[in-house]
């Protein structure tokens, strides 16, 4: 299989593009708007890898295809460029830790307490999560300091009935359904 890395190839302007917002404001609007999160695993043929991401996205519905972010500079990024397939491991509300784990750099996230075993195709999954999504990488397009990794969703599985973790103006919340008195 080989995954296209894609390029700039649109109109291309002589003049310098405008800087945008502020980086500090482009942060404090989307502080505003809540996310799913999701720990993102692969293994390249190195070890495992993985990384909490908000940035997971449905694309569509046939082919069945998501996508996600990840910045350049992450420890993972060089080994998501070269893993062929991935798990996207959806969390419950009570993962927050293994949200924190995973968010943090320089450590072993794969490490005690990290409970995780590996699929029948060797991809990393972890153990007590409310769902994963085993993906194959079709694309990945570079955005500014990050790149979109365009997947194919392979397979699936859910534990139905727990609460989604939620990452909302910087800190984790979960979703508390309403109930009709």
């Amino acid at each position: 299989m080989t995954v296209t890395v894609s390029s700039y190839a649109a109109v291309q302007s002589t003049e310098p593009a405008a800087p945008g917002i502020a980086p500090e404001r482009f942060k404090q609007a989307f502080r505003r708007y809540p996310a799913g999160v999701v720990v993102v695993t692969a293994d390249a043929g190195h070890g495992p890898v993985g990384f909490t991401a908000t940035s997971l996205t449905s694309l569509s519905l046939a082919p069945p295809l998501v996508s996600f972010g990840i910045g350049t500079s992450a420890s993972s990024w060089p080994h998501i460029e070269r893993a062929a397939t991935a798990v996207v491991n959806f969390l419950g509300v009570e993962q927050e830790a293994l949200a924190t784990t995973f968010a943090t750099s320089g450590i072993d996230r794969f490490a005690a307490p990290t409970r995780w075993s590996r699929l029948a195709g060797g991809e990393p999954v972890l153990d007590g999560v409310t769902g994963w999504l085993r993906l194959t990488v079709q694309h990945i397009i570079p955005a500014g300091d990050h790149r979109i990794v365009v997947a194919r969703v392979e397979e699936s599985w859910l534990d139905e009935g727990r609460s989604p973790l939620l990452f909302h103006d910087g800190s984790y919340h979960s979703i508390r359904p309403t109930h009709d008195q």
